[in-house]
């Protein structure tokens, strides 16, 4: 039987699913963070698939969004996009490290995943953890500064006010860059990394993701299994029922 409870971790708000009998043991671990304007609760069908395979998973609750949300309307969370991506990255050590204290995680065997902004806190995350044995991108980018900026422009475009002075963007600028994957790919280390991609969607370009994926394959020369796209020619900003199973047989292959 699966169970699913639902905890606080420092106050974080989490789902902690797992195999009734394994409940207790010393399991690998995946946190998976859902997307932007979701909640935790959404993702369960990953978790479940993934705790049948006797994985303990771990859906956190990003903020603003669930239990936390403040109310902010549409354009206050959009502005509030960046400061919840690398809030999120950073609360993943802070679970990580209640799990490991209560002896529930194996830590060589850690993988983290999410779709769209779970993606990107993904990809993030692979920037700041060695800890994090294999990734899932679903709809993610790793372009923290270039994506950023294309944002704010587009909001310039369609003549909204940004409430953030010039200086205060480049301050903005200067800390996505702590976490962008793209200037420092050195960092995967030849850590296995699957991304999935519709090439048909629209909040998250396809494009910039994959030429990503193009530009780090030589550094996976030694290793090639380790490093997967799988592109959906038809699919636009939703992982198809493939990609998750796609997600299912991944973690098999390189966190069991």
């Amino acid at each position: 039987m699966i169970t699913v409870e639902k905890k606080k971790y420092a106050e974080i708000p989490v789902l902690h699913i797992v195999k009734n009998q394994l409940k207790d043991d010393k399991l690998p671990l995946i946190l998976f963070v859902h997307g932007f304007g979701s909640a935790k609760e959404h993702n369960l069908h990953y978790a479940y698939l993934y705790a049948e395979e006797g994985f303990r998973v771990v859906l956190p609750e990003a903020d603003f969004h669930g239990e936390r949300d403040q109310g902010l309307n549409e354009l206050e969370m959009n502005f509030k996009f960046w400061d919840i991506v690398i809030n999120e990255v950073k609360e993943l050590q802070i679970i990580k490290d209640e799990l490991s204290d209560q002896g529930l995680i194996d830590e060589a065997r850690i993988g983290v995943a999410g779709t769209s902004m779970g993606g990107i806190v993904t990809l993030g995350a692979l920037t700041q953890y060695p800890w994090i044995k294999t990734a899932v991108s679903l709809m993610g980018s790793p372009y923290y500064e270039e994506f950023c900026r294309g944002q704010i422009e587009a909001m310039k475009d369609n003549d909204i006010d940004i409430p953030l002075s010039n200086e205060e963007l480049d301050e903005l600028y200067r800390e996505l860059r702590n976490f962008d994957l793209t200037l420092q790919p050195e960092k995967l280390d030849g850590r296995p990394l699957l991304f999935w991609h519709g090439e048909r969607d629209k909040v998250v370009p396809f494009r910039y993701t994959y030429d990503f994926y193009q530009d780090i394959k030589p550094l996976y020369k030694d290793n090639p299994e380790n490093i997967a796209f799988i592109v959906d020619t038809t699919m636009d900003h939703k992982v198809s029922r493939e990609g998750l199973l796609a997600s299912v047989d991944w973690f098999k292959k390189h966190l069991l």
